[in-house]
Parts: structure tokens; sequence; C-alpha cells
């Protein structure tokens, strides 16, 4: 099934990029887009020569599927439109600002047995899809996302606007019920949390340590995968993979050779390092295209609405934690 005629709803900062990437791909027909700014009209018009739409009923009207890039307090309300006209709709991460928003969509989704897929774009770095292969039952995870300051973003708490990516990455790594939750969190600021720490426990033993800010004096987008006999760093931020792994060590006259030997009779190890090859692919493109495919080849979006919905609520779990703390400490 060639579905093809797309539509984007929001053109701000994000809805640009995401136009530029459809119209570089030849999977899509771009129908137009809608924002209800008309500056931001003015400009994408100029810029990329599409149509603009009159309403954002009237380009899901158009659309067989709908991209929406709009501000997360209508994520809701856009998505439900398109899912109640039976399209299929691509939007943005976090998927709703609420957890009973998530959970109609859910439905709608289903009633309307549409494809949805949410923008955990991390999944499609090209850093982590390189690591993915080596990832075996890691039993201790560290995520630092670090950003300057920027005032676009700061409407909602920082694990909204930056952990988020990586509680999708996480639950997508570790597929075990959540044990434990502890988590807290400073208002620098704004009046949400612009720092925040999170350790996340699963039943399996594995536990996730995650630090977000927007009040750094770098950006970091790094994530530490241990598991045994290998480690694993991907850097989100400068798309670049190590992988270190522990093996017996063999005869070797390679005088460069790490070897550490463990002690008490216990053998030698011989450390290996790698650097898999990284393709260069454009992330937000790419899950944009796969989408699509999901679509046509009538195949599970590779970020599920499910997906979505879990992120969100592990979010939301972190923030009341943080909520706790601050009643306990004022």
């Amino acid at each position: 099934m060639q579905v093809k005629k797309i539509g984007v709803l929001g053109a701000g900062h994000l809805g640009k990029i995401h136009i530029k990437c459809i119209l570089e791909s030849d999977r899509f027909d771009l129908l137009g887009f809608y924002d209800p700014n008309p500056a931001i009209c003015a400009e994408v018009e100029e810029k990329f020569g599409i149509k603009r739409f009159n309403s954002a009923d009237e380009l899901i009207e158009a659309c067989q599927m709908v991209d929406i890039v709009t501000p997360t307090v209508s994520h809701f309300e856009n998505a439900a439109r398109a899912l109640k006209r039976s399209r299929h709709v691509f939007i943005e991460k976090p998927l709703t600002t609420t957890l009973s928003e998530a959970r109609q969509l859910i439905e709608l989704a289903r009633e309307a047995n549409v494809k949805v897929q949410v923008g955990h774009v991390e999944r499609f770095n090209p850093a982590f899809i390189a690591a993915n292969p080596f990832l075996e039952n890691p039993m201790f995870i560290e995520t630092h996302r670090l950003a300057q300051f920027n005032p676009r973003g700061t409407d909602v708490p920082v694990i909204l606007d930056l952990m988020i990516h990586d509680i999708d990455i996480v639950l997508h790594v570790v597929r075990s019920p959540i044990k434990k939750i502890s988590a807290s969190g400073v208002s620098v600021v704004s009046e949400t949390p612009d720092i925040a720490n999170a350790r996340v426990e699963f039943n399996n033993g594995c536990v996730a340590n995650l630090t977000a800010s927007r009040i750094s004096m770098k950006n970091m987008r790094k994530t530490r995968f241990f598991q045994k006999d290998g480690y694993i760093s991907v850097d989100f931020l400068t798309k670049e993979t190590e992988i270190i792994r522990m093996k017996a060590a063999e005869n070797t006259n390679d005088p460069f050779a790490m070897i550490i030997d463990l002690g008490h009779g216990r053998g030698q190890k011989q450390i290996l390092v790698e650097k898999p090859e990284i393709q260069p692919i454009n992330a937000i493109k790419t899950e944009l295209e796969t989408f699509q495919a999901s679509i046509a080849e009538n195949t599970q979006p590779v970020v599920t609405i499910e997906d979505g919905y879990r992120s969100l609520e592990l979010a939301y779990q972190i923030m009341d934690k943080i909520d706790i703390n601050a009643r306990v400490l004022g």
C-alpha cells in the first residue's frame, strides 16, 4: 500500500527540519503544512515553496499521514483529530502532556486501525544503531544529557524536555519491569526542574542512572552501558561509539595487546577496543522513512505509541519523586 501523501502540522524550529527532510526523501508526497503563526507561514512558504493550509482540519482531510511537530500542549488535540479521520500519525516526543491523554490516543489508534510512531529520534542516531548489536543484557547504564541554556523548551521540566530521550533508550534496551525509582531535581532559572537525576532499578538487577541538565556550560549527550565482559559508550552528540570487551587471553606475540591479570590463579583477560563504523544517516529523515515503510509494509513502527506511553509514564514517575523530595525538604 503506497501511502505517501503527508502533511506537517507545526512549522517552528523542528517543524522546518521535518519539512526539509520530507522534501529530500522520495518516500513522500508533501502536500503542505499548517501553522497558526502568520509570520512562520510566510517564512516557510518563501523558503520551501509548499502549500499553506488554512487549518489543521483542512490539512488532515487532504493527507494520508500527518506529521505532528507542534508544541506538546497541542499534541493530543491534533493527534485525536487525525486519528478520528483514520489518518496515520507521526507525533513528536513527548507523546502528550498527560498520561490520560496518551491512553486516549492509544485507544483511538486501535479503533482507527492505523499506524502511530513517536519521535524518539535517538533510536535512529547512527551511534546507537552501531552499538545495538553489542548490547547484551547491560546491568548498569549511566546517561548524561547536558545542554547550554536555551529559553525554548523551558515551559516543561527538564525530564520531559531532555531526559525523556534517555528514558526511551533505557526502556528499549532493558526488557524488565521497574522495581524502584529514586530522583531529585532543582529549579534554577525556570519554574520547573532545570537539572535532575534519576536512579531506576529493574527487576532483573539492572540499574540506570540518568542525569539531565539544561543549564550546563557545555553540551553532552552520552550513555555508557556496562555488561558482563563488556562496556559500550555511545556519544549521541558526536555520533561516536566505542566497544570495550574482555576475553580469555590467548597466546599472542602482539606487544601492544592489553592483558590484565585477574589474580589468585584466575587467569588473564585480554582487553579489546573496537570503534564500529558509523553510517552517515540523517536520524530525523530515517525515522520518518521507517514510519512510511511500516505503513506500506503493514509492520509495527520502530517506536510505537505504547513505547511513547511507557517513556511518558516513567518521566511522570520521576517527576513525582522529585515533587515528593521537594515537599519533604521544604
